[in-house]
């Protein structure tokens, strides 16, 4: 599959929403932590795969602004599962020149997550290879209220006229400043939606779905979404005739 890629056209910033956990434990008849726990193994096989494709931008939903209100126990799981994860493969990261970031409310975590979480991010921030982004207690509409939060308050001290905001303000105080926005946009589970993910930042993005339950998404699934992305013709708002090279 990767070898049908054309490699002047890989995406720059891929971003997946990683859906099924549940769905795929319930499949297996056992508790939902069970597909999270499984789901390592995708995670490490997208971030292979995009490594190898020579992407520079990885950012994966992790969990949502939403997802605190899920079952206390399952929360707590996944926080305990976030911590073991960031300690098992900041190793790897630093073998693989692999760079961690994270955006949302991350101060919302609990402590020893957001303490690791911290840590592994300064150990990595030098490098240069692939950067990894989790979206963690995210949502788009968090986002955007806190961007706009931060412009008021500019626009209250004096330091910027209402009339100089542009579509590159609201950008440069968004999460993902200074990040490209993502070519591409992959959702497993066979779900149709964004569930609050990247809505400033996906408006041009290309979407893909699949029906793959997240603990069953290898790297093959990302060539073959990458390989469809490569058939698509981007035109942004121009006619087909004005992009052709």
């Amino acid at each position: 599959m990767k070898e049908k890629l054309d490699p002047t056209r890989i995406p720059r910033h891929l971003a997946i929403i990683m859906d099924g956990n549940g769905r795929w434990a319930k499949k297996k008849g056992a508790m939902r932590i069970f597909g999270h726990r499984h789901a390592i193994q995708a995670v490490k096989d997208a971030i292979e795969g995009a490594d190898y494709l020579g992407i520079k931008y990885l950012t994966l939903f992790s969990f949502s602004t939403e997802n605190w209100s899920r079952p206390q126990d399952e929360v707590k799981a996944l926080m305990e599962l976030l911590v073991k994860t960031i300690i098992d493969e900041v190793s790897l990261m630093m073998k693989n020149n692999i760079r961690l970031r994270s955006i949302g409310d991350v101060e919302s975590l609990p402590k020893s997550a957001y303490e690791k979480l911290a840590e592994a991010q300064r150990q990595t921030e030098t490098n240069t290879g692939l950067t990894v982004i989790l979206a963690l207690s995210y949502s788009g509409q968090w986002e955007l209220t806190q961007a706009t939060k931060r412009i008021a308050q500019k626009v209250s001290e004096g330091k910027l006229k209402p009339e100089e905001i542009t579509q590159q303000t609201i950008a440069d105080h968004l999460e993902t400043a200074g990040i490209p926005d993502p070519e591409l946009m992959i959702r497993t589970s066979g779900e149709y939606r964004l569930s609050n993910f990247l809505l400033w930042q996906l408006a041009y993005t290309e979407l893909y779905f699949t029906p793959v339950l997240w603990p069953d998404f290898r790297a093959e699934h990302l060539y073959a979404a990458v390989e469809d992305y490569q058939k698509r013709e981007r035109r942004f708002g121009k006619t087909g005739e004005q992009v052709k090279p």
